[in-house]
């Protein structure tokens, strides 16, 4: 006899064993649009050596006579003088190996290909540390290149970042600027103080992604601007930093470097190389990124220091 609550028909483990499942690639949070490295101008080297040579810094390159007397002859005499010792940036080198089991790759490479997939992860972990070290690396990364002069600290006592400290910085960095670089949280800490007072900041669309603008400018989203030494800060407080950056080499601003024209170049800068098969069928690939980032003028950077992203205005109390 059977359960009246049992159903005559094939059931869905069974059923299960004939279907055919539709999967995804491998999905990681921890990748993200980078969009750092897509806003910065690259530009190629041919021997991993960048030489940026500046003039000796004065009011003018050159004094000049401006005057409608006909009568004053004497023009100024002179010429334009180099730094001697102009800084060079040598590139870095960002690297792995990835191993890969022939005999896993031979069978379950349907519907997608096992190394393909593996050297494609393995290419967004380089990329994901390039973007990384072009913000904090100790010698070349922006956040270490950025002069004292252009050094800013937020007004507010509690630290939160508002209108008034994005526009010093905008001060600082006036000619052509192309971007703020900020941690996500330290976005929506401004945005706050906007609400505030306000002023909610518009948003724009650009090269598919939404970004909120100050007079204009886009604040560009990066985790790698820590919070407190952290991507992903637990608490709801913290320190950061905001940057405001003049990009590109014709505006004498900041640019990418990266060494062009590598054997099995995958991506800019990056090369993917087969290093062979072992006894045990274990097959081995080395991943070489190589990448800098050169300032080409102090005006091109700025930073406002020790941003606070916890601070929460209390409508409720501040409105009595």
């Amino acid at each position: 006899m059977t359960d009246k609550n049992q159903l005559n028909a094939l059931g869905r483990e069974a059923a299960f064993q004939l279907a055919d499942i539709t999967k995804t690639r491998p999905q990681f949070g921890a990748i993200t649009p980078r969009w750092v490295a897509r806003f910065l101008e690259f530009k190629g080297l041919d021997a991993g050596i960048f030489r940026v040579n500046r003039v000796v810094e004065g009011d003018t390159p050159l004094d000049a006579l401006c005057s409608q007397d006909p009568g004053k002859i004497d023009i100024p005499q002179g010429y334009v003088e180099y730094q001697t010792r102009p800084r060079e940036y040598h590139l870095s080198n960002i690297s792995a190996i990835l191993n890969v089991d022939t005999r896993i790759s031979d069978v379950y490479s349907s519907p997608y290909d096992q190394i393909g997939e593996q050297v494609a992860l393995a290419i967004e972990s380089l990329q994901e540390r390039q973007e990384s070290q072009l913000i904090n690396n100790d010698d070349y990364g922006l956040l270490k290149n950025v002069a004292d002069s252009q050094r800013v600290k937020p007004r507010n006592r509690n630290g939160a970042p508002t209108p008034d400290d994005l526009d010093e910085l905008l001060s600082r960095v006036w000619k052509q600027p192309s971007c703020f670089l900020a941690h996500p949280k330290a976005i929506a800490a401004f945005q706050r103080e906007c609400t505030r007072r306000g002023v909610p900041p518009p948003t724009t669309e650009i090269a598919g992604g939404v970004f909120t603008l100050w007079r204009g400018i886009p604040l560009i989203p990066t985790d790698k601007l820590f919070v407190d030494g952290l991507k992903n800060p637990k608490s709801s407080s913290g320190k950061t930093n905001i940057l405001l950056v003049r990009t590109g080499e014709n505006k004498r601003g900041v640019i990418g470097l990266y060494q062009a024209g590598l054997p099995g170049e995958q991506a800019r800068g990056l090369s993917v190389r087969f290093r062979g098969i072992d006894d045990n069928g274990l097959a081995s690939y080395l991943l070489s990124l190589y990448c800098s980032a050169a300032v080409l003028a102090d005006d091109a950077l700025a930073v406002l220091e020790d941003v606070e992203i916890g601070e929460y205005f209390d409508y409720d109390r501040d409105q009595k």
